[in-house]
């Protein structure tokens, strides 16, 4: 066997994954969830296990911007209200404790943003708008050398990247506020 075939072979499928996402992301999807961030009080992200951890980093980078955001089930969370935001990261759409907690957004009147790589599931069925980012999921949909989730987490932490990207540009920020509200007792 080739010296670190699979580590090439993972890699090349990552970014092979993340051109066709490229391509394929619907723009009004994209835009729809810009424009509801942009129209809310606050905005909370929650994903369970690696999800949660592409939602922790979408919150971080909202922070930067100086989009007030948190990731729920902090201890530093504040309550939710009618006038924020709540995205949801759940490739599956099935994820129980991320059902649950849209449940609780939807009864506070808070707008609820699914996520996915399935379009069926229940939490997108649940929410205001759901932003699809294909990848493969726990659902095991198919045989790939890049691990279990990967191609959705990592396809998932781009497209919110790339979200914060044009939240910049029209909030007219740039990399010098990030800077300025990066941690600096690390």
């Amino acid at each position: 066997m080739e010296k670190l075939f699979r580590f090439y072979k993972s890699l090349e499928e990552i970014i092979e994954h993340l051109k066709s996402v490229k391509e394929n992301v619907d723009q009004k999807e994209v835009e729809k969830v810009v424009q509801f961030i942009l129209d809310s009080k606050r905005v909370f992200t929650y994903g369970a296990g690696r999800s949660g951890f592409v939602a922790r980093c979408f919150a971080q980078r909202l922070m930067h911007i100086k989009i007030e955001a948190y990731f729920v089930g902090e201890t530093i969370t504040p309550s939710m209200t009618k006038d924020d935001v709540f995205i949801v990261v759940s490739g599956s759409g099935e994820t129980a404790s991320s059902v649950a907690l849209v449940e609780k957004a939807k009864k506070i009147g808070a707008k609820v943003i699914s996520v996915t790589a399935h379009r069926e599931g229940t939490i997108s069925k649940m929410a205001d708008h759901t932003l699809f980012v294909p990848g493969k999921t726990k659902l095991v949909e198919k045989e790939s050398y890049a691990p279990f989730t990967s191609l959705f987490d990592i396809s998932v932490l781009s497209v919110f990247d790339s979200i914060a990207s044009e939240l910049m540009g029209r909030l007219n920020v740039d990399e010098n506020l990030i800077l300025k509200r990066h941690a600096n007792v690390e």
